[in-house]
């Protein structure tokens, strides 16, 4: 799909020079009216944590409280000079704020301090781009970067700072300077990632409907990015998905069959971390993979149990999950990380009735989450009474790989089955219901 040409394959080229020097950051915390210092040194610190995921380091940290951010710099004219004086002073590469900057603060800024300047925005970006191993997934981040970029493309050497050098942040772009043929160019580019993601969502949407056809529950993991979502469905299904220590280690969907304890099965599928604040761009970009929380039966919602924060972790993804549409959609909150502090999880079980503790690394608590779900899943499905004739071997095959046969009678005319099936299997096998099953 993308061709040698593109921002995408040009960031390949470029990252392998760059990984051996690893850049040195400085980050900006800015204390709007309405938010505390302290909800802006946690913003910092989970900052600090994406700028080491993308390979670079934090060199020195500057906050500032304001009623509103300023039109120019977004930090007052004498942070800004006092901000130069610490990017040279620790010899920083790049300047990041934690706060959403506008195209024309973003060239003030680099004006005023010889270097690059960026947002929270472009390092998730940049990080997205990383990982991205699929088409869909190189397409999806390829898009919301370059949405991201129009809007910053200036006329002028100074404007195209950021373009022209490496570094985080910085992992798209040809360094053109014809502002015209770059806008243009990256027109061009978004039609034809959006046409493609179009079809490669019709083609997820064909596979999706294939999946319901086979009456299996669909169960959606969602969380925040590191809260344990991969090393969970790797527990439960031994799907060999890649599990590192870091944020968004996992961006393309992945889904296995897994039987709950009462030998029901259902469809697991893990989905990619959310954080707070993301970027509205990626979230659209990313909707058609998203959208699989949108179909699911249930979702599991891991939370990481001994984080600083986990009641803002969860705000967070029900954030974005209110963004995507799937707010309605039931969900089982799953507090991980039991091993690193079993109290901290045994608190937020307590705090959040209904809730379960688990360690996905260690497998402590595993039976209970798997019997909750089934719980939760059966309260969901329609109990029913079959008779199936002794001649439909394959119906009854069905029902077993559906649904959850409760009980089995062999009568004169076939066998009756009492069963929960969700609504599709049962409207499917509605000429061998006879009635409402026990």
């Amino acid at each position: 799909m993308s061709n040698s040409n593109s921002p995408y394959n040009q960031a390949l080229g470029q990252r392998l020079i760059e990984r051996s020097v690893r850049e040195k950051i400085v980050i900006v915390g800015v204390t709007l009216d309405g938010h505390g210092d302290e909800e802006t040194e946690t913003s910092l610190d989970e900052l600090a944590l994406l700028i080491d995921t993308a390979g670079a380091d934090v060199a020195g940290r500057l906050v500032q409280r304001r009623d509103t951010p300023d039109h120019t710099w977004y930090v007052g004219k004498g942070k800004a000079e006092e901000l130069r004086d610490l990017c040279l002073m620790v010899d920083a590469d790049t300047v990041v704020f934690d706060n959403e900057l506008s195209p024309a603060q973003q060239y003030n800024l680099e004006k005023l301090l010889g270097r690059t300047a960026i947002d929270r925005t472009a390092v998730i970006l940049d990080i997205f781009a990383q990982n991205a191993h699929t088409l869909e997934g190189k397409a999806q981040v390829e898009l919301a970067l370059l949405r991201y970029r129009l809007p910053r493309l200036r006329r002028g050497a100074d404007a195209n700072l950021s373009q022209q050098r490496g570094g985080v942040g910085a992992r798209f772009g040809s360094g053109e300077t014809k502002l015209e043929v770059d806008r243009r160019r990256i027109k061009n580019r978004i039609s034809r990632l959006e046409h493609e993601l179009e079809e490669l969502g019709h083609t997820r949407n064909l596979q999706r409907k294939g999946r319901s056809r086979s009456g299996l529950a669909n169960v959606v993991i969602v969380g925040y990015t590191n809260a344990g979502k991969s090393t969970l469905l790797n527990r439960l299904t031994n799907a060999g998905v890649l599990v590192e220590n870091r944020l968004f280690a996992t961006l393309d969907p992945t889904t296995r069959r897994l039987s709950l304890p009462g030998g029901e099965p259902v469809l697991l599928t893990d989905t990619v971390g959310f954080v707070r604040r993301l970027p509205h761009g990626l979230v659209e970009s990313f909707k058609s993979t998203l959208e699989v929380a949108t179909k699911a039966d249930y979702l599991v919602h891991v939370v990481d149990g001994s984080g600083f924060d986990p009641d803002g972790q969860i705000d967070a993804v029900r954030d974005v999950l209110r963004e995507i549409g799937a707010q309605a959609v039931p969900e089982l909150l799953v507090f991980n990380k039991a091993d690193l502090d079993p109290q901290a999880v045994a608190d937020a079980v307590t705090w959040h009735p209904g809730s379960v503790g688990i360690s996905a690394h260690a497998g402590t608590g595993i039976d209970a989450f798997l019997s909750t779900l089934s719980d939760r899943l059966r309260s969901l499905s329609t109990a029913v009474e079959l008779l199936v004739p002794y001649g439909r071997g394959d119906v009854l095959a069905a029902i077993h790989r559906e649904g959850e046969v409760v009980a089995t009678t062999h009568e004169e005319d076939g066998v009756r089955v009492r069963a929960r099936l969700t609504e599709a299997s049962a409207g499917r096998l509605v000429e061998f219901v006879v009635g409402m099953g026990a």
